[in-house]
């Protein structure tokens, strides 16, 4: 089972249901959220692990701490994995954590996990990181998505970096909400577009959707260009190929150039784009005037 999602927990009434976007039927799309950006930093840093996120600040960052620490020193030896240095894994995990809702190659992650004191890990040492992380569910990378049956060519396959819960990114990094909120990055030099916040924010987004995706036997991926100049950060896919197109924007307000993209996919796949929309910080939902969604986060579910 994956986390709640944000629909679960309750941030406002749910307005708009994904599978409303999957049925092509573009529906008008209202409803309102009291919910500003604060709220969501807060959000990302509470979890959705229900016996953790209602405890005090304090305790709440002990118990996800702690959460990592029985992960990496006992679990990852009870799935089967071996692995000597922890403290390596510790410095890879940080590193892939730091990478967040960005595709960043394994390359990149591995030389981010070097300090002045240790080295990069190998790359069969980092694979077996990797593979051992996603056994025990700690890591949860978004697939590429790669149609077979339109024009698009040229996109490129890898994945994006995901912790289960994006909490658990932000306690790797040693970081709380107000970390968030007033800008602080990280000490591992990852290249990503815009802020942590902004990563964070689309990593809570993806957790939400991919669960709400799963209630209507849906996959969610995304979507980039070789080169990158087209990036869709979710695409939600029917079981007949068909496909929803998101993007997050951690502003509260959408402008032309927001939509770029997804009106880019629009001419690339007709019919076969059954629904577009930003999901945003913003309080009202509604759709624009070229028919794309707005959906403010805490409004969408199922």
């Amino acid at each position: 089972m994956h986390p709640l999602s944000l629909a679960e927990r309750g941030l406002a009434a749910p307005a708009v249901s994904l599978s409303g976007l999957l049925s092509g039927r573009r529906p008008p799309l209202s409803g309102g959220s009291e919910a500003n950006l604060a709220d969501y930093a807060h959000e990302i840093a509470r979890s959705g692990f229900p016996g953790i996120r209602q405890l005090d600040p304090v305790l709440r960052t002990d118990l996800l701490d702690c959460y990592i620490d029985r992960a990496v020193d006992h679990d990852i030896g009870e799935s089967g994995a071996s692995i000597r240095n922890r403290l390596a894994l510790r410095r890879w995990l940080a590193a892939y954590a730091a990478a967040t809702a960005t595709a960043a190659s394994l390359t990149v992650v591995r030389k981010a996990a070097a300090t002045d004191s240790a080295e990069r890990p190998s790359p069969p040492t980092a694979t077996a990181y990797q593979r051992a992380l996603e056994q025990i569910w700690l890591i949860e990378s978004l697939p590429a998505w790669l149609p077979t049956r339109n024009r698009l060519r040229r996109l490129a396959a890898a994945p994006k970096h995901h912790l289960t819960d994006p909490a658990l990114a932000l306690r790797c990094l040693g970081l709380d909400a107000t970390a968030l909120l007033d800008g602080r990055s990280t000490d591992h030099p990852v290249p990503r577009d815009g802020t942590l916040l902004g990563a964070m924010f689309e990593s809570l987004a993806t957790l939400s959707v991919r669960v709400y995706a799963h209630a209507n036997r849906a996959r969610t991926y995304h979507l980039r260009t070789h080169g990158g100049e087209h990036e869709i950060d979710l695409i939600v896919e029917r079981s007949d190929g068909r496909v929803v197109a998101l993007e997050v924007k951690l502003s509260a307000t959408v402008k032309d150039r927001d939509t770029q993209h997804l009106a880019w996919l629009a001419d690339q796949l007709g019919d076969e784009l059954l629904d577009a929309a930003v999901i945003t910080t913003g309080k009202e939902a509604y759709r624009r005037r070229d028919g794309t969604g707005v959906i403010p986060a805490a409004l969408l579910t199922a």
